[in-house]
């Protein structure tokens, strides 16, 4: 979660220099040629079972195409913090996705999670005279970002049963890169060969690739493996006050009390969402302790 979180910073300076498509693109290049490599080296690429290929597909589509169409671009609208705030909300609406999938129950603790949470996204994203304080394109894409994780979680899980996380991450950069490149030709490429090189926009790219793109996503897949879905999105609630203390730190980025209180209540909100009763079962046999 702090190298994601870092990776919001690392696109508002990739920015400077480069536009969306073509941070992505780039990006995903380099996490492909290291992921496949040292895969390759190690003897953990495995091969893809015809039957799986239609999954992998789907996979990369959720993310990362779908999800950096999202993110990269609502970033171009919004600050670091808000889109943080809003990509934070992934492990409320997770267990609603769950019900609706997979008929998994709610629980009275994810819908006042909701309520809470959903309180301190307004807190952020409006101003006091309750006029949106970010731009609507900025946030509209940042929730699709959401949404697109949500498949992508699903899919995951389905196969860490049958595949390591270097095996499921190369494929899904390999397939994300190709689905990007015809529209970097046709919307990019013009821009990107006139902007040159710019080695400090370049270099934000590259860490990136390594770090958000190919070790967070090794930590994350194994963690859903291990963990679960839900358990391991909880996690993601962390990601808002590391955008937040990076971006003042990095990028100069500047928070109102209303702003901080916000952060406070959503993440409040999405720690109540994942509270659990554990009811204390009775034991068959009565057992002594000294």
């Amino acid at each position: 979660m702090f190298f994601w979180s870092f990776s919001f910073v690392w696109f508002k300076i990739a920015y400077q220099a480069y536009r969306p498509i073509t941070v992505i693109l780039l990006r995903l290049i380099i996490a492909t040629v290291l992921l496949f490599t040292f895969a390759k080296l190690t003897g953990k690429i495995q091969p893809v079972k015809r039957k799986d290929m239609k999954v992998f597909v789907m996979l990369a589509f959720f993310e990362p195409f779908l999800y950096f169409m999202g993110e990269s671009n609502g970033l171009m609208y919004i600050s670091s913090t808000v889109a943080a705030v809003i990509v934070a909300t992934i492990p409320l609406i997770t267990p609603f996705a769950a019900w609706y999938f997979f008929r998994e129950k709610l629980s009275w603790s994810n819908i006042a999670g909701l309520i809470v949470s959903f309180t301190g996204v307004c807190l952020v994203v409006f101003t006091g005279s309750f006029r949106l304080a970010a731009s609507p394109k900025g946030i509209a894409l940042e929730f699709l970002a959401v949404l697109s994780t949500i498949g992508f979680t699903i899919l995951l899980k389905k196969l860490t049963a049958g595949y390591n996380a270097f095996t499921i991450l190369t494929y899904q950069n390999l397939f994300g890169s190709i689905m990007f490149l015809p529209f970097w030709l046709v919307l990019e490429s013009g821009h990107f060969a006139d902007a040159g090189f710019n080695s400090r926009a370049f270099f934000a790219i590259v860490k990136l690739a390594v770090f958000a793109s190919a070790i967070a996503f090794i930590f994350f897949t194994y963690a859903v493996k291990n963990l679960g879905v839900n358990r391991t999105n909880v996690f993601i609630n962390l990601i808002p006050v590391f955008v937040a203390v990076l971006a003042f730190l990095i990028l100069d980025d500047r928070l109102s009390l209303q702003n901080m209180i916000g952060i406070t209540i959503t993440i409040a909100g999405l720690f109540l969402s994942q509270i659990k009763k554990h009811k204390r079962k009775k034991e068959k046999y009565p057992v002594y302790r000294a």
